[in-house]
């Protein structure tokens, strides 16, 4: 049975009254809870606060489909305050029994009747709500970033797994190239010839391969054309898989004429076995572009991890905004390429460089594109809001001694009775489960906070703009 004297074993209650304890007896519920058995979702109303008599619980948050712990409260502790405290309407983690628990429950009413008249509890509860808030928003700061870092690393693997899948499998068809193509030369070179012909043959091979590189790219109508062409000049001289060769010589910029000259300058005898040699040659060149490519490809993105963390580098430095861009662009390349949507880079000319914190900024530039991407693939599950050409905008510009960034998208835009909330911790317009609400927020803290800035939103249906704002002289 629950009575005065176990209430007034909880810390906070110890210093009242028996009538305010008798009171809020009166005005509670009390609830026992078995092991493993849930109090409260996340996203359930936020109408009570709990005192714990005995017991534990586990608070937790669904993240990404998974349950991240935020706390352990223990017997004799009141929690649940914090939504009621920050004015939240719904609870943003779940509690769930660990051990048989004993829980008062009281009504918000009953609980802010207590606060405004107990100052030992107010003063109480206010110094652990501090704790509380601050420990709860370090945590999931680091498990925001952890995510995000998830986020990208995934995005990366699979931007990386293409060219490197590319350039194996080029790699591989080169050494079947090379073991067609050596045989082909020691061939050729047995065969009699001119001191004309070979000269003759030295620069063919040379004249091929930089018309190769240089050879424009054919739409594929007009490149179906010519290897039909072509496919039938070789057919006529008896070339050996002369409709594989075609394809090949229409790709490297060659023609009827070239063919021609080929066979005047060689004769009848050698064209079989030069054009093979030509066409192998042409192949391994290719590949290795290919190769050539990847790897650059492979580079570039390296290089974009190291720019996005500033790795090696000093945290306060003197940076352009443009390169972390960029280098956030290409971070966040593979959700880009899969959401379909086009990216507008409208850079002003004249951006000097910030004295600033390279990272964190980066880390801005992220939230906001990535919040802008998901706001677009929102907008085509509605379908009352078809997607219509998914757009971002990227604009940058200078008023007076502010640096400008701005990031628009064309999405269904920020109601308005939300948007004083949206830099707010844990506030979030995501389902359950598919967002913290501390994106905006860490922008907020690292903009205002750390680079004496502003960050401001403009929203309505087709038009949302986060625009910040940063001090030119930094530091």
């Amino acid at each position: 049975m629950l009575d005065i004297d176990t209430l007034r074993q909880v810390p906070i209650f110890s210093k009242l009254p028996n009538e305010r304890l008798q009171w809020l007896l009166q005005e509670g519920k009390e609830v026992w809870l078995k092991p493993g058995e849930i109090h409260r979702h996340e996203g359930d109303r936020a109408d009570h606060v709990f005192v714990l008599l005995e017991g534990s619980v586990r608070i937790t948050q669904k993240v990404a489909n998974q349950d991240i712990l935020l706390a352990n409260y223990e017997a004799k502790t009141l929690y649940g305050e914090l939504p009621v405290l920050m004015g939240k309407e719904y609870f943003w983690a779940s509690g769930r029994a660990v051990t048989r628990c004993q829980i008062l429950e009281l009504p918000n009413a009953v609980f802010w009747d207590m606060l405004s008249s107990c100052n030992c509890v107010m003063t109480t509860i206010l110094r652990t709500m501090a704790q509380r808030v601050r420990a709860l928003e370090s945590m999931s700061q680091h498990r925001e970033k952890l995510v995000a870092l998830g986020t990208l690393a995934a995005g990366l693997a699979h931007e990386l797994n293409n060219p490197a899948s590319a350039s194996r499998r080029a790699a591989g068809q080169l050494r079947e190239t090379v073991q067609v193509l050596q045989p082909l030369t020691i061939k050729l070179n047995q065969q009699q010839m001119t001191c004309a012909q070979k000269a003759f043959l030295a620069q063919l091979q040379k004249d091929v391969v930089a018309s190769a590189k240089n050879a424009p790219k054919l739409d594929p109508l007009e490149e179906s054309d010519r290897s039909d062409e072509l496919t039938a000049w070789l057919d006529a001289q008896d070339i050996i898989d002369g409709w594989k060769l075609a394809p090949v010589l229409v790709t490297a910029g060659l023609d009827l004429t070239w063919l021609e000259n080929v066979k005047e300058n060689v004769g009848d005898s050698l064209l079989n076995n030069v054009l093979s040699w030509i066409g192998v040659t042409l192949q391994e060149m290719g590949l290795l572009d290919e190769i050539e490519h990847c790897t650059d490809r492979i580079s570039t993105l390296v290089e974009a991890v190291k720019d996005y963390s500033y790795m090696d580098q000093a945290p306060l430095q003197e940076i352009d905004v443009h390169d972390g861009i960029e280098s956030t662009l290409t971070i966040l390349s593979n959700k880009i390429k899969h959401s379909n949507v086009v990216i507008n880079r409208e850079y002003g000319c004249d951006i000097p460089q910030l004295y600033a914190y390279g990272r964190e900024l980066n880390q801005v530039w992220t939230n906001l594109i990535d919040n802008a991407i998901d706001a677009l693939n929102e907008m085509g599950t509605d379908v009352d809001l078809p997607i219509q050409n998914p757009q971002i905008w990227i604009r940058t510009s200078c008023d007076l001694d502010e640096l400008i960034v701005e990031i628009a998208d064309n999405g269904p835009g920020i109601p308005p009775e939300i948007q004083s909330h949206i830099f707010e911790p844990f506030f979030t317009t995501k389902g359950v489960g598919a967002g913290t609400g501390l994106g905006l927020h860490i922008a907020y803290r690292i903009i205002v906070g750390q680079h004496q800035g502003d960050i401001r939103l403009f929203s309505q249906p087709g038009d949302t703009r986060f625009q910040v704002r940063l001090p030119c002289k930094l530091g």
